[in-house]
């Protein structure tokens, strides 16, 4: 943890038309995985529209690691299913953290970043300096599954002595 850069908060904040995987709906929960650090959400009974609203934290060492997300169905008398995952590079995002935006107006679009082959993005994901922060707002795509997004936000938290500053 010698070469900490900081903290990287995702707000988990929903999923949207993820996949059944149970009679008529699913219990999906989500976990995030980078390098060994592995999070993950409460499951939502019985939905395919979930409300997460919660609040991971990551901490960044390596800034080339992408950050791996992974939807499950939570079953009970089995292993829980695969609802698809996807995969986002967070090197732009520590790009848009490293510069001095200190003078720049809240809401001020740092970069945009457009939905590609090379990354899981639904639509087009904007990195903004808000009230003092460095806020992503990132809707993906899921991979391997027949449908299903889920929307995210990042949020930089730098800790004093870091190798952020």
């Amino acid at each position: 943890m010698d070469n900490l850069l900081g903290l990287l908060r995702i707000r988990v904040k929903r999923g949207v038309n993820l996949a059944v995987r149970d009679v008529r709906s699913s219990d999906p929960y989500l976990v995030i995985k980078m390098g060994k650090q592995k999070l993950k959400t409460r499951v939502v009974k019985k939905n395919i529209n979930p409300e997460w609203n919660e609040d991971l934290t990551l901490s960044v060492s390596d800034p080339k690691l992408p950050v791996k997300l992974t939807v499950y169905d939570k079953d009970t008398f089995s292993l829980d299913d695969k609802m698809g995952q996807a995969e986002l590079d967070i090197r732009p995002f520590l790009e848009a953290v490293k510069m001095d935006l200190r003078n720049y107006p809240s809401g001020t679009v740092i970069t945009r970043e457009l939905p590609s082959r090379q990354n899981c993005l639904a639509e087009e994901s904007c990195i903004v300096w808000q009230d003092g922060k460095v806020i992503q707002d990132v809707c993906v795509r899921l991979k391997n599954v027949e449908r299903g997004e889920v929307e995210l936000q990042f949020q930089w938290i730098k800790l004093p002595g870091s190798n952020s500053e």
